[in-house]
């Protein structure tokens, strides 16, 4: 009993027992969960103090993200078994992403238009806009700007829904709800 308590006491957390490495992934895991947590309540405490949350929300995904990335590459690294499955599985992903990529194009540029709206801010929520739509020319205020899309609300109540990619690549002449105008996109 005591040969055994003995062993246990030294296996639990070297990563070189299976016993270790999985006691060590669920500390590895538990500490992502409550990092990424943390994360979470800093970006609602926050949003509580914004108008425009949206950048938020993207900073916030992105850093849970990276909690977790990190956690597993510190993982991996701590195990001597998962390093070179490490690197196979580093080298196979560039592989992925590059064919990921070819295919997800439109939704990829939806995105890096969407990153870049929320970042330098061209058009904010409640601008309104003006901008060729298949009814023709349509004024509209901006109620939300995703990273994907950006939602429209006509002047006859209708929702209008523009993938970032067109705001970005249009001239869409905007104005803030003092009336001023707004810096302009596209080009």
């Amino acid at each position: 009993m005591e040969r055994l308590l003995y062993s246990l006491q030294h296996e639990l957390f070297d990563p070189r027992t299976l016993v270790g490495a999985v006691c060590l992934g669920v500390v590895f895991a538990i500490a992502a969960l409550i990092l990424a947590g943390l994360v979470r309540r800093a970006a609602r405490r926050v949003a509580e103090h914004l108008s425009d949350v949206a950048g938020l929300a993207f900073a916030s995904s992105l850093g849970q993200v990276f909690v977790y990335v990190v956690a597993l590459i510190l993982y991996a690294h701590l195990i001597p078994e998962l390093r070179s499955v490490g690197t196979a599985l580093l080298a196979g992903a560039g592989v992925v992403s590059v064919i990921v990529g070819f295919a997800a194009q439109s939704t990829l540029s939806n995105v890096v238009a969407g990153f870049s709206l929320i970042m330098w801010r061209p058009i904010r929520v409640g601008d309104r806009v003006h901008m060729s739509t298949p009814k023709g020319l349509v004024t509209a205020t901006a109620e939300a700007i995703s990273l994907g899309y950006t939602i429209l609300r006509s002047s006859d109540e209708e929702q209008i829904l523009v993938p970032n990619s067109t705001m970005t690549s249009r001239i869409v002449i905007g104005q803030n709800d003092k009336g001023q105008r707004a810096r302009l996109s596209g080009g």
